[in-house]
């Protein structure tokens, strides 16, 4: 399969190059600012629109997986204008240069298009995020669902950095390594996903071409100070180094959703490497993370 990756030096973007490129895919590497380890790199700017298609009809894969977007919850809620042009306007060329070459489009989009208030939520529930990010999000589903499949996933970690950023995971590794306390919030509660099992659900999406949305996640429903702790348990680290903050104590400039886990009863029936319990992950992390 050609396979087209936007955000291939990303955390989700990265590991899927990695795995495409190990099963023989033909792989293009789309990035912004750092150069893609794996798969041909191509530069690809989600504010240039005409650019965007221009690239998707150069190189006419079979898939694209777009990942690329910007993340950064506060600043989404401080530059909308920004916010809105590459997770929207980006996204609307990106499924129009799919359209016009024929490629089936997997959009990864996220747990917070939800409000956050019940959790464990399907994909047929009601949407209503609480931030412009979440927002921009959402209307990038809309633009994607007809030319592909909707694939929302909820904080990704995996072994290394990617693009210059330390995932969760690793920060709490990384601190409790050095022996450093952090705070860590009790409730707000997720569906961890390790990169290596997204990744490989997306590839499984995009080979079958299944069509819809779905919650690629992690399979466990657990907040976010225990996840914490059953890291620090898996890796033999002090989890009395975790002490437990509130939600309610953090400075952030935009609404987080409390509750956003996903409900991934849908990928379990459907996908052949489907979501992973939390524990079957963090024994892979630590797996991966030893044979380097």
């Amino acid at each position: 399969m050609k396979i087209f990756i936007t955000g291939g030096s990303g955390l989700a973007g990265s590991r899927l190059a990695e795995m495409a490129l190990a099963r023989g895919d033909e792989v293009f590497s789309g990035y912004a600012h750092n150069r893609p380890a794996c798969g041909r790199g191509v530069r690809l700017d989600l504010l240039d629109p005409d650019g965007i298609r221009d690239i998707i009809e150069r190189t006419r894969p079979d898939a694209i997986v777009h990942s690329a977007a910007l993340t950064d919850v506060d600043r989404c809620e401080r530059e909308k204008d920004l916010a809105f042009k590459i997770n929207v306007e980006g996204t609307r060329a990106v499924a129009e240069g799919a359209r016009a070459a024929g490629s089936f489009l997997v959009y990864v989009s996220t747990d917070y298009v939800f409000d956050g208030r019940r959790g464990l939520y399907r994909e047929s529930d009601q949407t209503g995020p609480v931030s412009y990010y979440g927002l921009s999000k959402l209307l990038g589903e809309e633009l994607s669902l007809d030319q592909g499949c909707v694939a929302r996933t909820c904080v990704i970690y995996g072994r290394r950095p990617a693009s210059g950023k330390v995932n969760f995971a690793l920060w709490i590794l990384n601190s409790l390594g050095s022996g450093k306390e952090i705070s860590v919030v009790t409730d707000q509660f997720i569906t961890p996903t390790l990169n290596s099992n997204l990744a490989a659900m997306l590839l499984e999406a995009a080979d079958r071409q299944l069509s819809g949305i779905y919650h690629l996640s992690g399979a466990s429903r657990v907040s976010r100070y225990d996840f914490a702790c059953q890291l620090a348990d898996t890796f033999e680290l002090d989890s009395r180094l975790i002490l437990p903050s509130r939600m309610s104590d953090l400075d952030w400039l935009a609404e987080r959703p409390k509750d956003s886990s996903l409900d991934t009863s849908k990928a379990r029936q459907m996908l052949k490497n489907g979501p992973l319990p939390l524990n079957d992950s963090l024994q892979l992390l630590k797996k991966e993370i030893i044979e380097g």
